[in-house]
């Protein structure tokens, strides 16, 4: 009897779920609609004024550096510098000894003496001629034109000599090494007794020395940024090293060209007074921009950066395009970009690589 209930109030129970006219329920909370209608999330391009200045890297290089290298064959026989020695312009810093070279000078010095000697007896042989042709006929003129000739040629033969004892001389001086200018002497090479030979540019130089006095802080610009750089506006820097220390000087110079990196470097002329700064000493610089000038800044979360490349995802007739840029300034919200953008463009927010190029944006 029990049974015959339990299967009575079973029946019931479906027949009332089969005549029900209820939907199923979504169980997700929301209808395909509102999912379509929230996939996307967009913001435009903005064009406002550009800082008033852009932080770049810079690098301390000495104002002037030369690599010494010997211009003749020969021993290092003194050395009166080393390395953190502060010379003077004009300075001896070292000596080589060439004992074939003293040899040279003294037939050189042999010839040019004989040489002279000639010269002056061509010369009294002449004059005696020259005397003796006062009386007609005594002297033919060929033989006081024969007479001239010799006179003339040993003269230029002396000259010559004297030219080459000269020449050795100075192949001499070059056995004397001299500071080209104030500095410092950064590299030691060589030692007493090492032999020297003149070489390639890409050979070891026996010393180095910079000019630490007066250093240039180089700075590479940007291509984008070349036009906007206000040259001549003060310009600050912070070394590295001396946080909190800031320094404030004038473009010095330009190079008025890019560079294979598509850079354009200045540099900044800084008076090293009390002897601190060292060479390749890392800077921050604020270079000053043009007033005025606006850039072009889209929201951080629309640029999408992958190992080829960085683009943004411009709407364009409702169709995703993937938009190359490079970046410039940017701030906490925003960045500066270049590109193929026009202010007010639409622009996809929180893109990425799944977005693919012609995909259709609703």
């Amino acid at each position: 009897m029990k049974y015959r209930s339990y299967l009575l109030i079973a029946a019931t129970a479906f027949c009332a779920a089969c005549t029900s006219s209820e939907k199923p329920v979504d169980l997700s909370g929301q209808s395909k609609e509102t999912k379509s209608s929230s996939k996307y999330e967009f913001g435009t391009v903005s064009e406002k004024a550009l800082s008033s200045s852009a932080s770049l890297p810079g690098q301390l290089v000495p104002f002037n550096e030369v690599n010494l290298f010997p211009k003749v064959n020969g021993f290092v026989k003194q050395l009166f510098v080393d390395r953190g020695s502060m010379v003077r312009k004009g300075e001896l810093l070292m000596i080589l000894e060439a004992p074939e070279m003293e040899a040279e000078l003294q037939a050189a010095n042999s010839r040019y003496m004989q040489a002279q000697e000639n010269a002056e007896a061509s010369k009294e042989k002449y004059e005696r001629l020259k005397e003796a042709a006062k009386e007609p006929g005594s002297v033919s003129p060929l033989d006081l034109d024969n007479a001239s000739s010799k006179m003339k040629a040993d003269l230029a033969m002396a000259q010559s000599e004297h030219s080459n004892v000269e020449a050795v001389r100075t192949m001499q001086g070059y056995l004397r090494i001299y500071a080209p200018f104030d500095g410092m002497i950064i590299q030691r090479n060589v030692s007493p007794g090492a032999l020297v030979a003149p070489g390639k540019e890409t050979d070891q130089p026996m010393l180095i020395i910079q000019d630490v006095n007066k250093m240039r802080l180089t700075v590479y610009i940007p291509e984008d940024y070349v036009d906007k750089v206000d040259l001549a506006q003060p310009v600050k820097f912070t070394f590295n090293a001396m946080p909190g220390q800031e320094h404030t000087a004038k473009i010095s110079r330009s190079a008025n060209a890019l560079g294979s990196m598509r850079q354009e470097a200045i540099e900044i002329d800084v008076i090293n007074k009390n002897g601190k700064l060292k060479p390749g000493m890392y800077a921050e610089v604020k270079i000053p921009m043009v007033s005025g000038a606006k850039s072009l800044l889209v929201p951080n979360s629309a640029i999408v950066r992958s190992t080829e490349k960085e683009y943004v995802i411009a709407v364009r007739d409702g169709k995703a395009s993937q938009v190359d840029i490079k970046e410039g300034l940017a701030s906490n919200d925003s960045t500066e970009v270049f590109g193929d953008l026009k202010p007010n463009d639409k622009i996809l927010l929180h893109a990425s690589d799944e977005v693919k190029q012609g995909d259709n944006i609703q």
